[in-house]
C-alpha cells in the first residue's frame, strides 16, 4: 500500500514539473506552493482513512469474538435444555411402560424337606478317613471318606462311581408317595456331571427306567423320563469361581416332581409317570489326579407329611427339621428358607396364630452347650420371620437342647429327627 501511494506522488510531482517549463515564470512560485498543500492533503487523508479502517478491522474481530463466545453459551445452554427434555420425555416414556406391565409374583424356591428322617449320611467324623462310606454300597467304580476344611465327605474318584444307600429292604420300594432328596455336591473345576437315580441300580427292577441326571457343567438337569430341561443361572462351567458347593433338593409329592439347585427351582414336572423307588448317585469321568473328584455330604430322605396348618389343628404345633444350621452355629444355612416362608405365609393367612419359636438338638455334646445353641437357633428363626414381616409381638423364642428327643440318638436318622425347630401355638 506504501509503494502504491508513493508511486501516485511521483506521478503527480513529474506532471507538475513539466507543468513549470510551459506555465510562464511568475507564476511558478504560486502553483509549487497550491501544489505542495494540496499534496500533503492527500496524504493526510489518505492516512487517516487507513488509520480509520484498521481500527474498525481490528473493532470487528473483537465484536466476532464476543459474538461466537454468546453463541457458544447459548448453544450449550440450548443443547442442555434438549438433553434434560429428552431425558424427561425417555423417563416419562419408560414409567408409561412400566405402568402398562404386568405385576409378576413368583416363588422360585417353595421346597419344605420331609417330616420323617428316613436315611442320612452326612458323613459322620466316627466315619475312617480313606475307607468306604459305612452308610452306602459301591455299585461300581471307587468312592472313599475324605476330609475337606475339617468335614468328612464322599470323595467320587474314579471309574465313574456309583453308590447307593445301605439299607436292609434295599429291594423294597422304600421312597413313599411324599418324599424329599437333598445332598450337598462339590462340582470340581470343569468337571462332567452327577447322575441322580430314583431307584436302587444295584437291588432293584428296572434300575435304569426311573433316572434323571443333573449336567452342571452347563447349568442343566434333565429329567430323562419325561425329557424335561431346567437351566440353573449364575453358573458357568469355564469359570473356576464356580468349582463350589451346591445344594440339590428333590420334592416328590404323588406324581409331582420338583427339583431346586441352590435356592432356585429348575424342574417342576406336574405329572411323573414314573414311580420312584430308591436312590442311586453317580458321578461321570470323576478323576483324582486330574483334581476332577467329586465330592458329597449332607444327604437325606425324609418322608412327607401333613400341610402345616392341619397340624397346628391337630397337634398345636409343627415340628420341622428342615430348618438347617452351620454345625454348631445358629447360623441359617439358604435352603433353611423354604419351611420359614411357609410359616410367613400362614401367619399372614392366619392373624390370630402365634408362635413361641423352640430350638432342639440332639444328644452329640455337652448338656449346657446343647441347651445355649438350642435357644440361639430358636431366637435366629424368630429373628428371621420378623425381618420377613410377622409382626414381634405374635412371636417368641424358647431352647431345650437334648431334653426332649422324639427318636433315639443311636442312629443317625433319629439324631437328624431331634435336630428340630418346633413352633408351638401360644
Amino acid at each position: 500500500m506504501k509503494t502504491s501511494l508513493v508511486s501516485n506522488l511521483l506521478f503527480k510531482i513529474l506532471l507538475a514539473l513539466s507543468l513549470l517549463i510551459v506555465i510562464p515564470q511568475n507564476s511558478n512560485a504560486q502553483i509549487l506552493k497550491r501544489l505542495k498543500k494540496k499534496t500533503e492533503k492527500k496524504i493526510e487523508s489518505e492516512i487517516e482513512k487507513r488509520a480509520e479502517k484498521k481500527i474498525n478491522k481490528k473493532i470487528d474481530k473483537e465484536l466476532d469474538k464476543t459474538e461466537d463466545t454468546i453463541d457458544g453459551k447459548n448453544k450449550k445452554k440450548t443443547d442442555s435444555i434438549a438433553k434434560k427434555n429428552k431425558s424427561e420425555k425417555n423417563a416419562k416414556t419408560n414409567e408409561d411402560e412400566k405402568s402398562q406391565q404386568p405385576t409378576v409374583v413368583w416363588s422360585k424356591f417353595d421346597f419344605v424337606p420331609g417330616d420323617t428322617v428316613i436315611f442320612e449320611d452326612l458323613p459322620s467324623i466316627d466315619e475312617e478317613n480313606g475307607e468306604f462310606p459305612s452308610r452306602w454300597d459301591l455299585v461300581k467304580g471307587q468312592v472313599e471318606i475324605a476330609t475337606i476344611d475339617g468335614e468328612n465327605v464322599l470323595m467320587f474318584i474314579d471309574g465313574n462311581p456309583k453308590i447307593i444307600p445301605y439299607l436292609n429292604n434295599s429291594k423294597d420300594d422304600y421312597l413313599p408317595e411324599i418324599f424329599t432328596i437333598e445332598f450337598d455336591f462339590y462340582k470340581p473345576f470343569h468337571g462332567n456331571r452327577i447322575s441322580v437315580s430314583l431307584s436302587d441300580t444295584k437291588n432293584q427292577k428296572n434300575p435304569d427306567k426311573y433316572s434323571m441326571y443333573m449336567d452342571i457343567g452347563s447349568n442343566r438337569v434333565t429329567e430323562k423320563l419325561a425329557g424335561v430341561d431346567g437351566y440353573m443361572p449364575g453358573i458357568d462351567h469355564t469359570n473356576s469361581d464356580d468349582a463350589r458347593w451346591i445344594h440339590v433338593s428333590i420334592a416328590f409329592t404323588k406324581g409331582k416332581l420338583k427339583v431346586y439347585m441352590d435356592d432356585t427351582r429348575v424342574i417342576n414336572i406336574p405329572h411323573y409317570s414314573g414311580n420312584p423307588s430308591g436312590l442311586t448317585l453317580q458321578a461321570y469321568w470323576a478323576e483324582l489326579t486330574d483334581d476332577k473328584a467329586f465330592y458329597f455330604k449332607n444327604v437325606r430322605i425324609a418322608k412327607g407329611g401333613v400341610k402345616y396348618y392341619d397340624r397346628v389343628l391337630s397337634e398345636g404345633k409343627i415340628i420341622v427339621n428342615g430348618i438347617k444350621f452351620d454345625v454348631n452355629k445358629a447360623t441359617l444355612k439358604p435352603e433353611s428358607m423354604g419351611p420359614i416362608n411357609k410359616i410367613c405365609k400362614l401367619m399372614q393367612k392366619q392373624p390370630d396364630l402365634n408362635f413361641s419359636v423352640e430350638g432342639h438338638t440332639d444328644s452329640d455334646g455337652g448338656d449346657d452347650s446343647n441347651m445355649t445353641l438350642s435357644k440361639l437357633r430358636g431366637e435366629a428363626v424368630m429373628t428371621k420371620l420378623i425381618a420377613v414381616g410377622i409382626s414381634k409381638d405374635r412371636l417368641k423364642f424358647a431352647g431345650f437342647g437334648e431334653s426332649k428327643p422324639i427318636d433315639n440318638n443311636s442312629t443317625a436318622e433319629g439324631k437328624a429327627n431331634n435336630r428340630r425347630v418346633e413352633f408351638v401355638k401360644f
